[in-house]
């Protein structure tokens, strides 16, 4: 027998356990184990493996289904993972000049629909990337989270092009700012960004069982997906030459 901490095999019996199980201990590092313990820590690959699922269109209960682990364990796992994610937008690094942000809000709910969250984005016009992002209410506050989250560069310099809501108004310089309608073109980009968060993050989607019950998990499970998406942008910018990745700012 071997000690699975420390490799010793100077094992001694140490009782049993309140299973009936005969327990062990080492007597180097005194660690104390059952043979064949019922549960077993998550190897590397199934963590892996959760990790992409949780970047589809999944329910949890399809991913514990399809992964092979119990709907606890799953639970406690994405907990630990959207609270421990950033909750700012890696971006790549610009110099002053002609920049252009698109703006947007998506209606969504956590728990029951009338809980509305609503989730502002801001995406580089050029490069696609999302430069910020705010989860809360449909108002003035909200999109001067919105506005803070975005790089300073951005806030100095840019253009930036929104719907009419009122709120975008009171907050973006008015020598900066263009409400435009959708015919205009100038809000494509952000408009798309919304119809692909919906059809890949399944709390988003319009009619779903897959609603968040935690606000928590409902911005973590956004901002995740947000990292991996802004982080394929920069891969795609990468292959096309167009930008140098030697430093992120955030």
């Amino acid at each position: 027998m071997t000690c699975p901490t420390c490799g010793s095999h100077d094992i001694s019996k140490n009782g049993t356990t309140r299973r009936g199980k005969q327990n062990y201990k080492c007597r180097d590092c005194n660690r104390q184990f059952v043979e064949d313990p019922q549960w077993k820590p998550k190897d590397k690959d199934t963590r892996a493996f959760v990790d992409l699922l949780l970047l589809e269109k999944i329910p949890l209960a399809g991913i514990a289904r399809v992964s092979d682990v119990s709907d606890s364990w799953l639970q406690t796992y994405v907990n630990a993972c959207y609270e421990a994610v950033p909750k700012a937008a890696a971006v790549i690094p610009k110099a002053k000049g002609k920049l252009k942000v698109q703006m947007d809000e998506l209606w969504s709910f956590v728990d029951h629909k009338g809980n509305k969250q609503w989730v502002w984005v801001a995406i580089d016009a050029d490069t696609r990337e999302i430069i910020g992002c705010h989860i809360g209410e449909r108002s003035r506050e909200s999109a001067i989270a919105l506005w803070q989250s975005i790089p300073a560069v951005y806030r100095q310099c840019a253009k930036v092009y929104t719907d009419y809501w009122e709120a975008y108004v009171t907050v973006i310089p008015s020598k900066r700012h263009a409400a435009v309608g959708k015919e205009s073109g100038l809000t494509n980009y952000i408009e798309r960004l919304n119809n692909t968060l919906r059809q890949r993050i399944s709390r988003l989607v319009r009619k779903t069982l897959s609603f968040s019950k935690k606000l928590e998990n409902h911005i973590g499970a956004i901002w995740t997906f947000i990292h991996d998406y802004n982080h394929r942008v920069r891969e795609k910018l990468a292959e096309q030459g167009g930008f140098s990745f030697s430093s992120v700012l955030y």
